[in-house]
């Protein structure tokens, strides 16, 4: 009797549940047009699909994201031009920020919590030939001419295309580890930077570059075996730093020349931001930025296909698709929550 009674409370709970999940409304954007924003860097393009394929599902009507640096992005989300972004780090992006930030918008939910690794990398041939351990290193001329691809007297270090947070922190490095008359910090187009990078290494010759995690850097380059985080010579925070030195200093990184590496990054937390009223009138949207996260590892290999050739707009979203496909419950969870706070 008593195991019939529970069999019969748990048909009742579930049919409830069902109930309740049939009750709610599946679309409670529709009406609602957004206005997504998205970096200027690729590897942040597949979390604003996925996004926007969720917001689809909830019933928005979403347009084509903007692509904007960013600066520009922080102003134009406190401004209400723009409604989100899923490209946001912190604190490296703090100083990015508008005074008004605070009051006009919002960093929510975390797309990959602790996510954002910094730093510089050497292809490992030339650390152990050179016994290359910190940037201080390439003030020896015979580092310098190794890494010397042009003829003009400096190592030339792939860098940080103009706009991008990475850009003041390596002039800082320049400048405070008197490196300006060693290292050539190449600002053309990243993703073409890494792809001559990634030629002149496969025909044998060395490699220097900055690079950040998640990115397809990092499996083509697999560092501890094609190369090696190398440290700055001391922590030297800039004044937007100074507050998180702490996560500048990264313990049990694979492929450093040392542990703990001094890596002169602050090891950052990827995150949506989004304009506070946007958030207000849309707690469906709020909900689903909130919960949506992402592992290193499943934004990389999707970063690595985008690289191999699959970067057509109808590519990521298929990237997308495939993804939703193998976290099904996941994704229905999330959707649900979303639905379930709208109906609040």
């Amino acid at each position: 009797m008593k195991r019939l009674l529970q069999l019969t409370l748990a048909a009742l709970l579930t049919a409830a549940l069902a109930a309740n999940a049939l009750a709610l409304n599946t679309t409670p954007g529709e009406g609602v047009t957004v206005r997504p924003a998205r970096a200027t860097w690729n590897t942040g393009f597949f979390q604003e699909a996925l996004i926007r394929k969720a917001l689809t599902e909830l019933g928005y009507d979403v347009e084509k994201p903007k692509d904007l640096t960013n600066p520009i992005f922080y102003k134009s989300v406190t401004l209400g031009d723009v409604d989100y972004w899923a490209n946001g780090w912190f604190p490296m992006h703090d100083a990015q920020l508008p005074k008004n930030f605070d009051a006009k918008a919002e960093k929510i939910g975390y797309v990959a919590k602790a996510g954002g690794m910094q730093g510089y990398l050497v292809s490992k041939r030339e650390v152990e030939k050179f016994n290359i351990k910190s940037l201080d290193d390439f003030k020896r001329p015979e580092v310098v001419k190794a890494f010397d691809q042009n003829g003009d007297g400096k190592a030339d270090l792939t860098a940080c295309p103009p706009g991008w947070g990475c850009e003041k922190v390596i002039a800082h490095h320049m400048k405070v580890y008197g490196l300006d008359k060693y290292i050539d910090p190449v600002k053309a187009s990243y993703e073409a930077g890494m792809a001559a990078a990634l030629g002149a290494y496969k025909s044998g010759k060395p490699v220097f570059f900055y690079t950040w995690t998640p990115n397809w850097t990092v499996f083509k380059f697999k560092p501890g075996q094609d190369v090696m985080w190398i440290n700055v010579p001391g922590i030297k925070p800039t004044e937007a730093q100074a507050m998180a030195v702490d996560r500048m200093t990264v313990s049990g990184v694979e492929g450093a020349v040392s542990n703990p590496l001094k890596a002169g990054f602050v090891v950052s937390d990827i995150r949506c931001v989004a304009n506070r009223k946007f958030l207000a009138a849309n707690p469906a949207a709020a909900k689903f930025l909130e919960e949506f996260t992402l592992s290193l590892s499943d934004i990389s290999e999707q970063n690595t296909r985008m690289n191999e050739g699959e970067k057509s707009e109808k590519d990521i979203a298929r990237h997308a698709d495939e993804w939703i496909a193998r976290h099904q419950d996941l994704w229905n969870k999330w959707l649900t929550a979303a639905r379930e706070a709208a109906a609040k």
